[in-house]
């Protein structure tokens, strides 16, 4: 290991090691593919508990008796629960480390669906919405960071945002098989990627970075040689880490006042805004209460959902192919936009609907699909809902996660990325439990203000969000540490 005078600081320490690590970072492997694989099955999981509300509403309110305002407490239950998770997350991703941690999701995801699936009474449905709300918050954090922490820095965005992948497929399903399926065998398909994640785990590695953390370096030698091939040379990249690790541990400890240093600022700041935007958009109540909207607009709910589905995966493929072409900012920045113009444009529908002019208008904008013999038409507010969504998945939906990862340096990795999944899960929680009383009050006022949220978050994103394409961790952090107000131009 490369030796470190005390008084070194961390910033000229960083800089020693920059671009050491290159020849092993280039290498992937099956062990690579394999364990991004079975730590995105938790987003499988997180895709079924944003998008059961939309499929269950009616069922659910028929089957037990719900009020409104029942049936809007459940849903925000998941993301209340998400909000304590992401208070544990972080200490616990430290002390049971990045496996331990999903193991610990997956068995409260698991207790929450079963809940859900067998209840009899509103009680065990909301202890059920609680408990895979917890487990969905700690997977929330953990799974982006392992994958950012076992991933070569040329693939690491790639592998980072399949997590949106995998959520928009899971999305997909819960809207297709909504159609067919009740709620009660709904719930039971949120619990099995959980199962298939709990086995898998017992076949991938730990994250080199946090055996690092404690200390273990036989065991973060082990891992890197099955992650870069037993023919790799790991000697810099394990000498970086471990130099890293004892830099940041030496330099500051790990408590809420170190989130306020200067130089954190920056990060905190980038790392908390872009999960407000992404929720006070309206991207989870969307996707909560697809079939609400696609009700309102006057759109059949069966094909509606149906479509959705067939067009969540490619959209989401759109952000997966280009995260580490184009770089995290010029795809936030078309997010925003698209966002942006779409919620002003499904606001201006509802506003001509509401004054019976909309039938008029449509089919402006169409999509031609084969059915049974005859051409089916849709109207723009439909297809204007689709862009919205297409919109969001290219950046907003994925990269708030993807950054948070990169971030965070080791040391403030726990307290910083547990305020940062806190603060995503309570706005969200708070959208979702307003957006049916916000609906109710003004469907066309509730899009212009997502509308507006996702236009000021152009100013926001253009300002302060940094780029890091083909970064190494260390190599982010340094930036972020030595130069917060000029990562724009890097």
């Amino acid at each position: 290991m490369v030796p470190v005078k005390e008084e070194r600081s961390i910033e000229e320490g960083l800089l020693k090691l920059n671009n050491q690590n290159d020849t092993s970072d280039c290498r992937i492997n099956a062990c690579v593919i394999l364990s991004t694989f079975f730590a995105v099955c938790g987003s499988f999981s997180f895709a079924v508990a944003i998008g059961f509300t939309s499929d269950a509403e009616v069922g659910m309110i028929k089957d037990m008796n719900l009020s409104i305002a029942e049936f809007s407490a459940f849903g925000s239950f998941c993301t209340l629960g998400g909000a304590f998770g992401a208070l544990l997350s972080g200490k616990m991703a430290i002390v049971l480390g990045r496996r331990g941690t999903m193991w610990v999701a997956d068995i409260l995801c698991v207790i929450g669906w079963l809940c859900i699936a067998f209840a009899k009474d509103v009680l065990w449905l909301n202890i059920g919405r609680i408990s895979s709300g917890i487990g969905i918050g700690l997977i929330s954090y953990v799974v982006p960071v392992y994958i950012a922490e076992i991933t070569p820095k040329h693939i690491r965005g790639i592998c980072t945002f399949s997590t949106q992948l995998i959520q928009n497929a899971g999305l997909a399903i819960v809207y297709f098989l909504g159609n067919f399926i009740n709620w009660r065998m709904m719930a039971l398909l949120g619990a099995l990627p959980c199962v298939i994640q709990g086995i898998g785990l017992f076949f991938i590695p730990e994250s080199p970075r946090w055996l690092a953390k404690v200390g273990a370096n036989k065991e973060l030698e082990n891992s890197l040689l099955r992650l870069r091939g037993k023919d790799a040379d790991i000697s810099r990249e394990a000498s970086e880490i471990q130099v890293m690790t004892k830099m940041l541990d030496s330099d500051s400890k790990s408590s809420f006042s170190d989130l306020f240093q200067k130089k954190y600022r920056h990060t905190l700041v980038v790392g908390v805004g872009l999960m407000l935007i992404q929720q006070f958009s309206g991207s989870t109540a969307v996707f909560s209460y697809a079939s609400t909207i696609i009700r309102k607009a006057g759109f059949s709910v069966a094909i509606g959902t149906t479509l959705l589905g067939i067009f969540m995966v490619p959209k989401a493929m759109i952000g997966l192919i280009f995260v580490d072409k184009w770089g995290r900012r010029p795809l936030l920045l078309t997010s925003a936009c698209g966002m942006s113009i779409t919620c002003m444009f499904i606001g201006i529908a509802f506003t001509l609907q509401k004054m019976q002019l909309l039938s008029e208008l449509t089919p402006v904008f169409t999509f031609i699909c084969l059915t049974v013999k005859h051409l089916l038409y849709f109207h723009s507010l439909y297809k204007i809902f689709l862009l919205y969504i297409a919109s969001y998945a290219i950046g907003i939906g994925g990269l708030p996660w993807v950054i948070m990862s990169e971030i965070f340096p080791m040391n403030m990795k726990v307290t910083a990325g547990s305020l940062v999944t806190l603060a995503s899960w309570s706005s969200s929680s708070i959208v979702t439990y307003a957006f049916n009383f916000l609906f109710e009050w003004s469907t066309q006022g509730t899009f212009y203000m997502f509308g507006a949220i996702a236009g000021a978050a152009l100013i926001f994103i253009w300002f302060l969000v940094p780029e890091t394409k083909g970064l190494s961790l260390e190599e982010i952090q340094t930036s972020l540490t030595r130069q917060p107000n000029e990562i724009n131009h890097m």
